[in-house]
Protein backbone atom coordinates (compact mmCIF):
# COMPACT_ATOMS: atom_id res chain seq x y z
CA UNK A 1 0.00 0.00 0.00
CA UNK A 2 1.44 3.23 -0.68
CA UNK A 3 1.40 6.22 1.66
CA UNK A 4 -1.44 8.66 1.98
CA UNK A 5 -1.41 11.76 0.57
CA UNK A 6 0.55 14.08 2.69
CA UNK A 7 1.21 11.38 5.02
CA UNK A 8 2.49 13.54 8.16
CA UNK A 9 -0.90 16.19 7.98
CA UNK A 10 -2.67 12.27 7.67
CA UNK A 11 -0.56 11.54 11.22
CA UNK A 12 -1.18 14.54 12.83
CA UNK A 13 -4.71 14.16 12.45
CA UNK A 14 -5.13 11.01 13.05
CA UNK A 15 -2.53 11.60 16.55
CA UNK A 16 -5.43 14.71 17.72
CA UNK A 17 -8.63 13.18 16.60
CA UNK A 18 -8.38 9.59 17.12
CA UNK A 19 -7.26 7.08 20.21
CA UNK A 20 -4.94 4.91 17.40
CA UNK A 21 -1.85 3.37 18.38
CA UNK A 22 1.51 4.76 17.47
CA UNK A 23 2.83 1.66 15.50
CA UNK A 24 -1.20 1.82 14.18
CA UNK A 25 -0.56 5.30 12.21
CA UNK A 26 3.14 4.66 12.02
CA UNK A 27 2.42 1.93 9.43
CA UNK A 28 -0.55 3.38 7.51
CA UNK A 29 1.33 6.30 7.17
CA UNK A 30 4.81 4.78 6.39
CA UNK A 31 6.37 7.03 8.82
CA UNK A 32 8.31 5.35 11.78
CA UNK A 33 6.90 5.21 15.41
CA UNK A 34 8.92 7.44 16.99
CA UNK A 35 8.22 10.40 14.62
CA UNK A 36 4.60 9.75 15.23
CA UNK A 37 5.43 9.67 19.62
CA UNK A 38 7.16 13.23 18.34
CA UNK A 39 3.96 14.45 16.84
CA UNK A 40 2.45 13.87 20.32
CA UNK A 41 4.59 15.37 21.67
CA UNK A 42 5.03 18.53 19.63
CA UNK A 43 8.55 18.30 18.73
CA UNK A 44 7.81 17.63 15.49
CA UNK A 45 5.49 19.09 12.65
CA UNK A 46 3.67 21.34 15.24
CA UNK A 47 3.08 24.27 12.55
CA UNK A 48 1.50 21.22 9.77
CA UNK A 49 -2.11 21.82 9.88
CA UNK A 50 -4.51 17.97 9.92
CA UNK A 51 -5.81 16.79 7.32
CA UNK A 52 -8.51 14.41 7.46
CA UNK A 53 -8.15 10.97 5.44
CA UNK A 54 -11.79 10.15 6.18
CA UNK A 55 -12.80 13.55 4.18
CA UNK A 56 -10.13 12.60 1.52
CA UNK A 57 -11.54 9.23 0.93
CA UNK A 58 -8.70 7.53 2.29
CA UNK A 59 -10.24 5.94 5.23
CA UNK A 60 -13.83 5.17 6.94
CA UNK A 61 -14.72 6.16 10.26
CA UNK A 62 -15.91 2.61 10.46
CA UNK A 63 -12.14 1.00 9.61
CA UNK A 64 -10.82 4.23 12.18
CA UNK A 65 -13.18 2.80 14.86
CA UNK A 66 -12.48 -0.84 14.43
CA UNK A 67 -8.70 -0.43 15.04
CA UNK A 68 -8.95 1.84 17.60
CA UNK A 69 -11.34 -1.22 18.94
CA UNK A 70 -8.05 -3.49 18.19
CA UNK A 71 -4.68 -2.20 18.79
CA UNK A 72 -3.29 -4.93 17.17
CA UNK A 73 -5.31 -4.33 13.94
CA UNK A 74 -3.97 -2.74 10.83
CA UNK A 75 -6.07 0.52 8.95
CA UNK A 76 -6.97 -0.80 5.50
CA UNK A 77 -7.86 2.25 2.82
CA UNK A 78 -10.61 2.20 1.33
CA UNK A 79 -10.55 0.03 -2.78
CA UNK A 80 -8.70 3.03 -4.72
CA UNK A 81 -6.17 3.30 -2.15
CA UNK A 82 -5.56 -0.36 -1.53
CA UNK A 83 -5.55 -1.53 -4.83
CA UNK A 84 -4.31 1.31 -6.60
CA UNK A 85 -1.49 -0.41 -8.15
CA UNK A 86 -3.85 -3.46 -9.10
CA UNK A 87 -6.43 -0.87 -10.44
CA UNK A 88 -3.34 0.87 -12.38
CA UNK A 89 -1.73 -1.66 -13.74
CA UNK A 90 -5.49 -2.62 -15.54
CA UNK A 91 -6.38 1.06 -16.20
CA UNK A 92 -3.79 3.66 -15.88
CA UNK A 93 -6.84 6.69 -15.66
CA UNK A 94 -7.78 5.27 -12.20
CA UNK A 95 -5.58 6.99 -9.58
CA UNK A 96 -5.27 6.99 -5.70
CA UNK A 97 -4.99 11.02 -4.63
CA UNK A 98 -1.33 9.97 -3.30
CA UNK A 99 -0.38 9.15 -6.91
CA UNK A 100 -1.40 12.13 -8.21
CA UNK A 101 0.12 13.46 -5.67
CA UNK A 102 3.20 11.75 -6.87
CA UNK A 103 3.30 12.48 -10.41
CA UNK A 104 5.88 15.65 -10.32
CA UNK A 105 8.27 13.68 -8.10
CA UNK A 106 7.91 10.54 -10.41
CA UNK A 107 8.80 12.84 -13.56
CA UNK A 108 11.69 13.90 -11.75
CA UNK A 109 13.09 10.75 -10.75
CA UNK A 110 13.13 9.80 -14.31
CA UNK A 111 14.51 12.66 -15.55
CA UNK A 112 17.60 12.14 -13.37
CA UNK A 113 17.94 8.09 -13.78
CA UNK A 114 16.66 8.25 -17.61
CA UNK A 115 17.74 11.34 -19.02
CA UNK A 116 17.31 8.89 -22.47
CA UNK A 117 13.44 8.63 -22.46
CA UNK A 118 11.94 11.27 -24.28
CA UNK A 119 9.25 13.43 -22.99
CA UNK A 120 6.59 11.85 -25.15
CA UNK A 121 7.80 8.29 -23.67
CA UNK A 122 7.18 9.97 -19.82
CA UNK A 123 3.65 11.59 -20.80
CA UNK A 124 2.76 8.09 -21.64
CA UNK A 125 3.95 6.30 -18.39
CA UNK A 126 3.28 8.91 -15.96
CA UNK A 127 -0.15 10.46 -17.33
CA UNK A 128 1.29 13.89 -17.58
CA UNK A 129 2.13 16.79 -20.17
CA UNK A 130 4.91 18.19 -22.00
CA UNK A 131 4.45 21.43 -20.45
CA UNK A 132 4.75 19.85 -16.72
CA UNK A 133 7.96 17.90 -17.99
CA UNK A 134 9.03 21.32 -19.31
CA UNK A 135 8.30 22.91 -16.19
CA UNK A 136 10.57 20.10 -14.25
CA UNK A 137 13.13 19.85 -16.47
CA UNK A 138 13.63 23.74 -16.40
CA UNK A 139 13.21 24.15 -12.36
CA UNK A 140 10.13 26.77 -12.96
CA UNK A 141 8.04 23.89 -11.56
CA UNK A 142 5.32 25.21 -8.88
CA UNK A 143 6.26 22.99 -6.26
CA UNK A 144 9.72 22.56 -7.40
CA UNK A 145 11.55 23.19 -4.17
CA UNK A 146 9.35 20.46 -2.33
CA UNK A 147 10.02 18.10 -5.20
CA UNK A 148 12.04 14.69 -4.08
CA UNK A 149 12.56 12.05 -6.78
CA UNK A 150 10.19 9.09 -6.45
CA UNK A 151 10.54 5.86 -8.09
CA UNK A 152 7.51 5.54 -10.45
CA UNK A 153 7.19 1.77 -9.82
CA UNK A 154 7.34 2.09 -6.15
CA UNK A 155 4.02 3.84 -6.31
CA UNK A 156 2.70 2.30 -9.18
CA UNK A 157 2.44 4.60 -12.01
CA UNK A 158 4.24 2.34 -14.24
CA UNK A 159 5.69 -1.29 -14.19
CA UNK A 160 9.41 -1.96 -14.85
CA UNK A 161 8.64 -3.81 -18.18
CA UNK A 162 6.85 -0.35 -19.23
CA UNK A 163 9.65 2.07 -18.07
CA UNK A 164 12.58 -0.39 -20.37
CA UNK A 165 10.01 -0.21 -23.84
CA UNK A 166 10.30 3.60 -23.24
CA UNK A 167 13.74 3.55 -23.09
CA UNK A 168 14.26 1.61 -25.90
CA UNK A 169 11.97 3.07 -28.05
CA UNK A 170 13.71 6.49 -27.25
CA UNK A 171 16.86 5.25 -27.99
CA UNK A 172 15.60 3.71 -31.42
CA UNK A 173 14.37 6.96 -32.00
CA UNK A 174 17.52 8.93 -31.39
CA UNK A 175 19.64 6.70 -33.26
CA UNK A 176 16.85 6.95 -36.20
CA UNK A 177 17.10 10.83 -35.79
CA UNK A 178 21.03 11.13 -35.51
CA UNK A 179 21.01 8.50 -39.04
CA UNK A 180 19.21 11.12 -40.82
CA UNK A 181 21.09 14.19 -39.08
CA UNK A 182 24.24 12.21 -40.60
CA UNK A 183 22.76 11.34 -44.17
CA UNK A 184 21.83 15.39 -44.36
CA UNK A 185 25.46 16.40 -43.44
CA UNK A 186 26.95 13.93 -45.72
CA UNK A 187 24.59 15.33 -48.70
CA UNK A 188 25.55 18.86 -47.55
CA UNK A 189 29.20 17.69 -48.40
CA UNK A 190 28.22 15.97 -51.36
CA UNK A 191 26.19 19.30 -52.50
CA UNK A 192 29.41 21.41 -51.77
CA UNK A 193 31.89 19.29 -53.47
CA UNK A 194 29.84 19.38 -56.54
CA UNK A 195 29.51 23.08 -55.98
CA UNK A 196 33.45 23.45 -56.15
CA UNK A 197 34.19 20.55 -58.54
CA UNK A 198 31.75 22.76 -61.40
CA UNK A 199 33.71 26.24 -60.19
CA UNK A 200 36.84 24.69 -61.24
CA UNK A 201 35.99 23.20 -64.29
CA UNK A 202 34.25 26.16 -65.35
CA UNK A 203 37.90 27.75 -66.39
CA UNK A 204 39.49 24.71 -68.05
CA UNK A 205 36.49 23.98 -70.18
CA UNK A 206 36.79 28.23 -71.42
CA UNK A 207 40.87 27.93 -71.56
CA UNK A 208 40.34 24.48 -73.98
CA UNK A 209 37.88 26.40 -75.66
CA UNK A 210 40.04 29.60 -76.14
CA UNK A 211 43.00 26.59 -77.28
CA UNK A 212 40.91 25.22 -79.86
CA UNK A 213 39.91 28.44 -81.43
CA UNK A 214 43.55 29.80 -81.82
CA UNK A 215 44.32 26.29 -83.25
CA UNK A 216 41.73 26.83 -85.69
CA UNK A 217 42.88 29.98 -86.66
CA UNK A 218 46.47 28.73 -87.33
CA UNK A 219 45.31 26.57 -89.24
CA UNK A 220 43.32 29.16 -91.60
CA UNK A 221 46.27 31.70 -91.65
CA UNK A 222 48.86 28.33 -93.02
CA UNK A 223 46.53 27.38 -95.97
CA UNK A 224 45.80 30.97 -96.75
CA UNK A 225 49.58 31.22 -96.80
CA UNK A 226 49.98 28.04 -99.44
Amino acid sequence: MTAPLMPKATAVWLVENTTLTFQQIADFCELHELEIQAIADGDIAYNIMGVSPISNGQLTLEEIQRCEADEKARLVAVPLEKNVKERNAKAKKVLSPTQRAEKPSAVLWIIKNCPEVMDSQICKLIGTTKPTIASIRNGTHANMANLRPINPMAVGLCSEKELEKAMLISQQQAEIKENKSKKKTKKKAASKAEGVARKCGRPKKEATKQSTKKEKKSVKSKKESK
